[in-house]
């Protein structure tokens, strides 16, 4: 059994397992999904010697920060995940807030529900100061879930992890003392 890092009333996000790894590749495997990431599917073979352990490594760094499947309160089925880590660029101030979910999940405010959760979490329990947000400038949809989560742009920047590198934008949203 996984840890439970949050529940909203729809969503639970909790730790990923090794039992994960055909879900996860799965989400990968999906052109649209992948559209704002390089637009390639995942090998398996990386999924399962890569991406998914470091998901795992982690949680030895302790309960706040890590990457958490996103599975549905109703069916318990994977809707996909988020994440909530230290940027990966040094010169980016906050604690960074990501997403990626199942085509059959969007439209349907599972990202601004897990989202908004993670803020709260961040402000509240964990007394982050800034919690940021990345995307490609092209995709609307995650600039809307960042906007309906109050966040608001801060810069634009090339996205040099994907080929070929693509402008790209920073969102922000302070606690408010």
């Amino acid at each position: 059994m996984s840890i439970i890092y949050l529940e909203t009333p729809r969503l639970r996000l909790r730790q990923f397992t090794s039992g994960d790894l055909d879900a996860l590749w799965q989400l990968d495997q999906d052109p649209a999904v992948m559209r704002y990431l390089g637009g390639k599917a995942t090998p398996c073979e990386d999924v399962r010697d890569r991406i998914l352990p470091k998901f795992l490594a982690f949680y030895a760094e302790g309960p706040n920060y890590g990457f958490w499947a996103a599975e549905s309160l109703i069916d318990g089925s994977f809707l996909g995940w988020f994440h909530f880590r230290p940027p990966m660029e040094e010169d980016v101030a906050g604690i960074e807030l990501g997403y990626r979910l199942r085509q059959e999940a969007w439209g349907q405010g599972f990202a601004t529900e897990g989202s908004l959760a993670i803020i709260a979490k961040a402000f509240d329990e964990l007394g982050i100061e800034r919690v940021v947000a990345k995307t490609l400038k092209e995709n609307a949809a995650s600039r809307r879930v960042m906007e309906k989560c109050g966040m608001n742009f801060v810069s634009e920047f090339i996205e040099h992890r994907i080929d070929p590198p693509t402008p790209a934008v920073w969102y922000a949203i302070d606690r408010v003392r």
